[in-house]
């Protein structure tokens, strides 16, 4: 039967961007004969960004957390993927722009994600390396293990303790686990590798404004896993605020200096620029102000979803950049849509945005993974720390994985690394970093 024969003329629904919200959203409405779908990324994958650190880590590879987006889409009859960059948005004509074509739509769903930010110091960005794209991680992992060679044949001792320091400013859940995994890294796995040089010697250094790390988290295990990471070797700097970044060096409050070859910024984020094409209301990180149906309240057949979206749940807290709200996000607005549809049909076909369903986020909790046995989990009244919390960790993000190769191939990685503290994904190019993606992450 032809998708259309239906409906002659079915909704043109636009969606930028193929992270968790973008993609799941495409997914629902695939095969629907109501809606003909565009789905536009400047990347030719879905990453799961929340192994993203295990690539800069060198315990995962590539192919691992990534998936083609052609290859997840292929049975979607009425889905269209186009790789593309969308730059601004003609609400009054219903167009979305790119530098290559225009895209007409009647419902636009924006799930363009967010990307690294420097609190307004851009030409921190320089010296520093952000952690939201597979070209993010690969960079992480050439330069920190590029910096072990140079320390190997280096005769200079201050020259040397630079090159094996690692400094990673920002202390939540992506700082505290590339922390932990690269002091497992090089106590662990490296340690026979090398003949001038201790690889344990590396020295990881974790800088977080305020009292504690993990301030999402409650302060016991925020102090479990600050005393964690401090076995496995981690410096935990708290208090005072990076000041200045410079090639080779960063500031932490007005007077204290150090100096580190490799600064990882982990310390925040900010909306895609699409985002400042519209004429609605933003936060201080660009994240669009949505209605309780995920809708921007100037344009009623806009939505923001994901990371982009500055969305409340039912208790008025905000609803977290995490990748299960993406999904549950990206899945609401594709009944939004729906019942749209079904309500133009009726006598309330004048008042549609009146009786949309309205978004209710389910809280699945948060985790942050330490090191090897040790995690957090928190959740309602879940509460897990160590071992257990690591197991409840390793089986949820293998949940969460897109398709069944990708599980099997990270659980086979994770079973040989567990074993036999053999990351097997160390190889890197010094001569050039491949492009795998641009630094922003689709959600």
């Amino acid at each position: 039967m032809s998708l259309c024969m239906e409906n002659s003329h079915p909704k043109k629904v636009v969606i930028v961007g193929g992270g968790f919200a973008g993609l799941n959203c495409a997914k629902a409405l695939a095969n629907d004969p109501q809606f003909e779908v565009t789905l536009l990324d400047r990347e030719n994958h879905h990453l799961f960004q929340p192994l993203l650190y295990q690539i800069a880590t060198a315990s995962l590879s590539v192919t691992d957390i990534a998936r083609s987006l052609r290859a997840l889409l292929a049975n979607s009859r009425n889905v269209t993927l186009y790789l593309d960059e969308a730059t601004h948005v003609d609400t009054e004509q219903k167009i979305l722009h790119s530098p290559a074509r225009s895209y007409p739509y009647d419902s636009l769903i924006i799930a363009a994600g967010v990307k690294t930010s420097w609190f307004g110091n851009q030409s921190w960005a320089q010296h520093t390396m952000g952690l939201k794209s597979l070209n993010d991680a690969y960079t992480i992992r050439q330069r920190v293990l590029q910096a072990l060679e140079d320390a190997e044949k280096c005769p200079d001792p201050e020259q040397r303790k630079a090159l094996m320091t690692v400094a990673i400013v920002g202390g939540g859940p992506t700082g505290v686990e590339l922390a932990g995994a690269f002091a497992d890294l090089v106590r662990v796995a490296l340690k026979k590798n090398y003949r001038h040089i201790d690889p344990a010697d590396l020295k990881v250094i974790v800088i977080q404004s305020g009292e504690r790390i993990l301030k999402a988290f409650s302060p016991e295990h925020s102090q479990y896993a600050q005393n964690k990471l401090e076995s496995l070797g981690v410096e935990i700097r708290l208090g005072p605020r990076v000041t200045m970044v410079e090639a080779g060096r960063l500031r932490v409050g007005e007077t204290d200096w150090i100096e580190a070859e490799n600064i990882i910024w982990a310390a925040g984020v900010e909306a895609a620029e699409i985002t400042g094409s519209l004429s609605s209301e933003r936060d201080r990180a660009g994240r669009l102000v949505v209605n309780g149906d995920l809708s921007l309240p100037e344009h009623p057949h806009i939505f923001a979803v994901g990371d982009i979206a500055k969305a409340n749940d039912r208790n008025g807290d905000m609803v977290p950049g995490l990748a299960p709200a993406a999904v549950q996000m990206g899945q609401h607005i594709a009944k939004v849509l729906g019942e749209d549809l079904r309500l133009q049909k009726t006598k309330y076909r004048d008042r549609v945005t009146e009786f949309r369903p309205q978004f209710r986020y389910k809280d699945k909790g948060i985790m942050a993974i330490i090191g090897k046995n040790a995690a957090v989990v928190q959740s309602n009244k879940l509460k897990l720390k160590g071992f257990p919390a690591w197991l409840t960790w390793l089986l949820i993000h293998i949940l969460f994985l897109i398709g069944f190769r990708n599980k099997l191939s990270v659980l086979l990685q994770w079973a040989f690394t567990y074993l036999g503290d053999k990351p097997g994904a160390r190889v890197y190019s010094q001569e050039a970093t491949p492009h795998f993606d641009h630094e922003t992450s689709s959600k």
